[in-house]
């Protein structure tokens, strides 16, 4: 069973870039697929950008595809998320999440069995 959690959340101004981490313990970590999601107050959790366990495929939502990258380093059981050009739209709290998945499509939300306690990044206009 693998832990997760997340850091590097903090006000930015629109514009800006922030990285956030999410770091894995407990568990094989390079055996995981990983994710990020992120949930305002009073809505649905959405889903950010996903990444295979070796790094060499990832997976995005749409709208932030070309400003959010995700990457992995399984030799730090870290995975991160660094968000270019930020919006106030942004402003969420970020979640990690994991689970060993050998489907052909990538998992959905409820697929994911790992969760961290996320990091809240709050984007200032």
């Amino acid at each position: 069973q693998v832990q997760l959690v997340e850091s590097g959340g903090r006000l930015v101004q629109a514009g800006g870039s922030l990285r956030v981490s999410c770091v894995a313990s407990g568990g094989s970590f390079s055996s995981y697929t990983t994710a990020w999601f992120r949930q305002v107050p009073g809505k649905e959790r959405e889903f950010v950008a996903a990444i295979s366990r070796s790094g060499y495929s990832t997976y995005y939502a749409g709208s932030m595809k070309g400003r959010f990258t995700i990457s992995r380093d399984n030799s730090k059981n870290t995975v991160y998320l660094q968000m270019n050009s930020l919006e106030p739209e942004d402003t969420a709290v970020y979640y990690c999440a994991a689970v060993v998945w050998s489907g052909s499509s990538w998992p959905g939300e409820l697929d994911y069995a790992y969760w961290g306690q996320g990091t809240q990044l709050t984007v200032s206009s």
